[in-house]
């Protein structure tokens, strides 16, 4: 393969892990945006057994949740930059904060062009979206989470993503366009998604690869560590055996893996998601969404967002054998459990 072909598979590799597309299409019922929620003070150990989710469902808001993020196109946003620029299009970032628990605090403030300075200072929004995702996931699940950041990129392209710190490759940061949080439906499921990149891709899951976090532009010590990995490697490090990602790949991507592969060395961009679709369209009963194609970690990411908000499945295609595998779970049953309860609670009505 020639350079320019390995440094988009590799770029397109780290970023698709990390960004997710909003919806396009007809817009559901707007929703005003919620009051803050008071901050969670903590909350209590998991129980030993898993409260039945049936019990704690809210299927007006769940039923209403899935069909947004199902019934039109997503956006082919999962290759863009994210880089600090203000050229329409590509990511502003606003301002971000320092985690503790369920407190974000130290916002470091970036410069910002004048169209984006009430945005950055709408501190009350920024509080109402961080309370609002600490209100759906319980503090004991997200305990690498160290960074919270408000950024852009206009209307109708990347809602939110996950990255490793600068600093630390154990810890990771959130970031939230708020742009596009007015609409609870689909802000719901991706901060859920999302969640799914935090706890999949976690250090007790995936090791992070030091020698790739200290050289992130180096692709012949991406390619050695990639090759010396004999699990997946979803690009930040080699997932353990037993892990939730590793056990999802044999599964499902193993079969398929070297086919999306060879798309993902197209250079030309539009030449790529013209395959990136075509695979898709030939594999369309394996994904939940078009977007699952994009990575096999957008795949268990979406799943996982239906696990959590629709019905356990009752049919054996492989769309909904995903769904099923995280029933597997014990620990994932009761979080699903735990976020219901927590959405039904705290959804804005």
């Amino acid at each position: 393969m020639n350079s320019l072909k390995l440094i988009f598979a590799l770029s397109a590799l780290l970023v698709s892990t990390l960004a997710c597309a909003t919806l396009l299409g007809e817009e559901s019922t707007p929703e005003t945006a919620p009051a803050p929620i008071p901050a969670q003070p903590g909350f209590d150990p998991p129980p030993t057994a898993a409260v039945p989710a049936e019990a704690l469902s809210c299927p007006a808001i769940t039923e209403q949740i899935i069909g947004v993020n199902t019934s039109v196109e997503l956006a082919n946003a999962f290759a863009k930059d994210f880089s600090n620029t203000s050229d329409d299009g590509e990511t502003t970032y606003l301002v971000t904060y320092r985690v503790s628990g369920n407190t974000i605090s130290d916002p470091a403030y970036e410069d910002v062009p004048p169209d984006l300075q009430d945005e950055q200072a709408d501190t009350a929004a920024h509080q109402a979206l961080w309370n609002y995702f600490t209100a759906l996931v319980p503090l004991q699940y997200r305990p690498t989470l160290a960074e919270f950041s408000i950024m852009t990129d206009g209307e109708e392209n990347v809602l939110a993503a996950v990255a490793q710190t600068y600093e630390d490759p154990n810890r990771w940061g959130l970031e939230v366009d708020i742009a596009d949080t007015s609409d609870y439906y689909y802000l719901s499921f991706t901060l859920v998604h999302e969640y799914a990149h935090l706890f999949t891709l976690a250090p007790d899951q995936v090791p992070p690869s030091l020698a790739i976090f200290n050289n992130p532009d180096d692709n012949d010590i991406y390619l050695d560590e990639a090759s010396a990995c004999l699990n997946f490697f979803p690009g930040e490090g080699c997932a353990n055996t037993d892990s939730y990602i590793n056990a999802f790949y044999n599964e499902f991507w193993a079969g398929i893996h070297d086919e999306w592969n060879e798309i993902n060395l197209i250079a030309d961009e539009d030449e790529y998601y013209d395959a990136l679709d075509a695979f898709y369209q030939k594999y369309e009963d394996q994904f939940l969404t078009d977007y699952s194609a994009t990575h096999p970690a957008e795949d268990i990411a979406e799943a996982f967002g239906f696990f959590i908000f629709a019905e356990q499945p009752t049919g054996n295609t492989l769309a909904e054998q995903k769904i099923l595998f995280f029933y597997r779970y014990p620990e994932l049953v009761q979080l699903r459990s735990e976020i219901l309860a927590n959405l039904c609670a705290h959804f804005p009505q």
